[in-house]
């Protein structure tokens, strides 16, 4: 059992055939917020390595509220573009 060979190397890759970008669902909060959850999913990895980067202070700013963990959206958008949260 083989390879077809009429897949581009995109959908070998598993990447979209429409353009370069991925949609994403997050669900914001009106002031900016998101869970762990979804900010990972927003930044592309997944929230268990939000929570290491936490413990070693490392990665975007978070803020505690109710004993949840959140992320700013503009810490994040802050974050991909090469500076700490």
């Amino acid at each position: 059992m083989g390879v077809s060979r009429h897949l581009t190397a995109r959908q070998l890759a598993g990447l979209a055939d429409g353009g370069g970008v991925d949609r994403i669902r997050v669900c914001v909060l009106p002031d900016g917020r998101m869970c762990r959850d979804d900010a990972a999913r927003y930044l592309g990895c997944a929230a268990k390595t939000l929570a290491m980067w936490a413990l070693c202070r490392r990665g975007p700013r978070w803020v505690k509220v109710g004993g949840r963990i959140f992320y700013y959206q503009a810490d994040l958008d802050a974050f991909i573009r090469g500076g700490e949260g």
